[in-house]
């Protein structure tokens, strides 16, 4: 949710469609390939995209029907939306051979698992998914997860405001029918997807590369309008930034592909928004390691939390200030300041010490 001074989501129009990216259809982004805009409930992102892949009936993988890529947020309004989209297309639920989830966020997971469940189809998941969805699914904590981390990063009031996690029916948070375990081609039909794992935004995120025909399923990791958040997953991952940085320079690895996104516009070169990522985070961290005191300093042998640090920072594009976000952005704000001033560390540019009230870090130059 960080400033990101790219195209603005709410006047993002698509190539495909002509419209603003939300815009209800099964929008045709490349032969046999739809775009379908699916509503979220409650979040400024406002829709999903969901990627429909036609299959001839040749014998293969998902032949003779429809692999979904990524499936939308299990909400009624969602699901009509998605069954009058695929009519449309002269298509239905009962022609869904397979579904490929870039991540389990629910918005991308949890329609796709309650529709594989009804139709007894293939859900497909990246391994380092397993421990969020076991954790959801086992019902041991008593409170969410993440207050603890929000507690780390000194933001103890916010802690108190965060509900629990999981929150609605469990169908749409069981385990998938099939894990993807590390990179691997995947065959759809008559194509080949590179499924290629890019841990960062959570630790088993996939994007899935159609070489052939140029195009990228971006899942949450290239966005063209908007940074992905990075340090929402628990269990917590030790270096979410490192790791949504290292797994961007991989995409970048790749040949320049059209971009399809679960959130925002079809984009023309994954290369370019890459480099706009890195450059972004790099900047961002900078803000960050300024906002923290020096070791050297005089009075700043305390340090300062990452709560500290995102009251100096300005967030989305607006550069709205920390104390002007909601509850829930807050923390999210936090979270991500957090992964930031980690890095530093790992870096050797910052210091970490433990304290009860928050991590506290200081500057080593």
């Amino acid at each position: 949710m960080a400033h990101d001074p790219g195209t603005p989501t709410a006047h993002a129009v698509s190539p495909d469609s002509g419209e603003h990216w939300t815009a209800e259809g099964a929008w045709p982004v490349a032969p046999g390939i739809h775009r379908i805009p699916l509503p979220l409930p409650m979040d400024g992102l406002r829709a999903i995209n969901v990627y429909v892949i036609e299959t001839p009936d040749d014998g293969s993988p998902g032949g003779g029907g429809l692999t979904l890529v990524d499936g939308g947020w299990h909400i009624d309004v969602a699901r009509d939306l998605l069954d009058r989209s695929l009519r449309s297309m002269g298509a239905g639920f009962g022609d869904i051979r397979r579904f490929l989830v870039t991540h389990a966020h629910r918005d991308h997971y949890t329609m796709a698992r309650v529709l594989a469940g009804e139709l007894g189809v293939d859900v497909a998941l990246g391994r380092e998914e397993q421990p969020a969805l076991e954790l959801i699914t086992s019902g041991t904590f008593d409170e969410s997860p993440f207050r603890a981390i929000l507690r780390t990063a000194g933001a103890l009031e916010v802690a108190e405001h965060w509900t629990s996690m999981g929150d609605g029916e469990l169908a749409g948070w069981q385990l998938p029918t099939t894990w993807i375990d590390g990179d691997q081609e995947i065959a759809v039909g008559d194509r080949t997807l590179d499924a290629v794992h890019t841990p960062g935004h959570t630790p088993g995120h996939y994007v899935f590369a159609d070489r052939a025909a140029g195009l990228l399923f971006a899942g949450d990791h290239v966005l063209p309008t908007i940074t992905p958040s990075i340090g929402f997953t628990v269990p917590a991952a030790a270096l979410p930034l490192g790791d949504f940085m290292a797994s961007l320079t991989k995409v970048r690895g790749l040949p320049d592909l059209t971009v399809l996104p679960a959130h925002g516009p079809v984009a023309p070169s994954s290369h370019a928004r890459v480099g706009e990522l890195l450059a972004h985070h790099e900047e961002r961290l900078g803000d960050s390691l300024a906002a923290v005191p020096s070791s050297a300093d005089d009075g700043a042998v305390a340090g300062a939390t990452a709560l500290d640090v995102a009251r100096t920072l300005g967030w989305t594009r607006h550069l709205r200030s920390y104390e002007s976000l909601d509850w829930f952005n807050r923390g999210m704000a936090v979270m991500e300041t957090k992964a930031h001033l980690d890095l530093l560390v790992a870096r050797g540019d910052a210091t970490a010490t433990d304290d009860p009230d928050g991590v506290r870090y200081l500057r080593t130059v």
